[in-house]
C-alpha cells in the first residue's frame, strides 16, 4: 500500500514511518523540518520504500503531486508546545490549521481511501470528569490546543461534506525515544532527562502530585494502524495508556533530586483518557506500561545529551507569557 505521513520526520511520525515500512508499505514523508529531524529517520533512510520531501504542507501547490496513488494519509505535521503558541499564534494557525486544510484538499483530490489525523487531548482543557471520554466538553486553554481542535473540526467536516473517510485520534501525553529536544521549554521527559544527564535536580511544577496519562509512542503507532485498517469514518478516538501517573512517580523512577516551581495556570491536575471506545471498536489496547516506557527512555538517555538543561531561572523566563496570559 502507498501511504503518506506528514510530519514523518518528527517524534511520533518517525515511529509511525518505521511501523508502516515494517509492513512493506510504500511511505512518502512530507516534513518542513521546523521541529522534525532527518536523523529521526536514520534507521530507515536507505529503505527503498521510503521517499522524503522537505516541504511546507500548508503549501497546497507544492504537495499535491506527492499524493498521486496514495491510499492512506496520516496527518501528524503540526507545531506543538504551549508558550510559543501564545507568543506566535498566527504561526501556529498557519502550521496547524492551514496545514490541515491543505492536506485535506490534496487527499480529497487524490481520492485517498483513509485519512488519519493526530488530534490532541489538550482540547479538553480542564476536564470535569476522569477518565475523560470523547464526549467531554471542549475547552482549549491556549492557541496550540485551539488550533489542533479547529483542524480536527475541519477533518470531520471534510468527512461529512466530501465523504473523505477520516478518523481523529486524540493523543494523550505521548512519550518515548526521539521525543523533542528543541530549545522550546515543553515536554516533561525532555526536560527531566537532560537534567538527569547534567546531574541537575528535576524541576517539578507544584507539589508533583498532578498526574498525566503517559502513553508510549509505539502504542500510539499501533492505534494509528488500527484506525487506518478499520472501516470507521467521522469518528474520534481517545488514545491513552489506561492509567494516569504522578510527576512524583516519574521522578522516583528516574531517580534524582527535585526542586519545586510555582504551579502554572491553565494546566490540568490530571489527564486521564477513557479508552473504552477505542478498545471496543478498534480492538486496540496499550501494551507498554508506564514503568516499561520509562525504563526504555533511560536506556536511550544519550539522545538527550545535547538537549537544553533547564533551571528555575530559565524556566521562569521561558514561561513568563504563560503566567501573563493564562493567569
Amino acid at each position: 500500500m502507498k501511504t503518506l505521513v506528514t510530519g514523518g520526520a518528527g517524534f511520533i511520525g518517525s515511529h509511525l514511518v518505521e511501523r508502516l515500512l515494517l509492513e512493506n508499505n510504500q511511505v512518502v514523508v512530507l516534513d518542513n523540518l521546523s521541529t522534525g529531524r532527518e536523523a529521526n529517520l536514520a534507521k530507515v533512510k536507505n529503505d527503498p520504500n521510503l521517499s522524503f520531501c522537505e516541504v511546507d504542507v500548508a503549501d497546497l501547490a507544492s504537495i499535491e503531486r506527492h499524493f498521486a496513488g496514495v491510499e492512506q494519509v496520516f496527518h501528524l505535521a503540526a507545531l506543538a508546545d504551549i508558550v510559543p503558541s501564545i507568543q506566535t499564534p498566527l504561526k501556529y494557525h498557519h502550521a496547524n490549521v492551514n496545514g490541515a486544510i491543505s492536506v485535506l484538499q490534496a487527499a480529497r483530490k487524490a481520492g485517498v481511501q483513509r485519512f488519519l489525523y493526530a488530534a490532541s487531548s489538550s482540547c479538553y482543557g480542564l476536564p470535569d470528569k476522569f477518565p475523560t471520554d470523547e464526549n467531554a466538553a471542549i475547552r482549549p486553554m491556549y492557541p496550540y490546543a485551539l488550533t489542533k481542535n479547529v483542524a480536527e473540526q475541519y477533518v470531520l467536516h471534510w468527512s461529512r461534506v466530501y465523504k473523505l473517510p477520516a478518523v481523529c485520534l486524540r493523543l494523550f501525553n505521548v512519550f518515548g525515544p526521539r521525543a523533542r529536544t528543541s530549545g522550546t521549554y515543553g515536554a516533561v521527559f525532555g526536560v527531566f532527562l537532560a537534567q538527569k544527564l547534567a546531574g541537575k535536580p528535576f524541576t517539578v511544577v507544584g507539589d508533583g502530585s498532578q498526574t498525566r496519562d503517559f502513553t508510549f509512542v509505539t502504542d500510539v503507532t499501533d492505534a494509528f494502524v488500527a484506525a487506518a485498517n478499520s472501516n470507521y469514518s467521522g469518528e474520534i478516538f481517545n488514545v491513552g495508556s489506561g492509567g494516569t501517573y504522578s510527576i512524583n512517580a516519574l521522578v522516583d523512577l528516574l531517580d534524582g533530586d527535585k526542586i519545586h516551581l510555582p504551579k502554572r495556570p491553565g494546566e490540568p491536575d490530571c489527564t486521564f483518557a477513557d479508552i473504552t471506545k477505542i478498545r471496543e471498536k478498534l480492538d486496540w489496547s496499550p501494551k507498554i506500561s508506564f514503568e516499561q516506557g520509562v525504563a526504555i527512555m533511560l536506556e536511550e538517555i544519550e539522545q538527550w545529551r545535547n538537549a537544553p538543561v533547564w533551571n528555575p531561572e530559565s524556566i521562569k523566563e521561558a514561561t513568563s507569557d504563560w503566567f501573563e496570559y493564562l493567569g
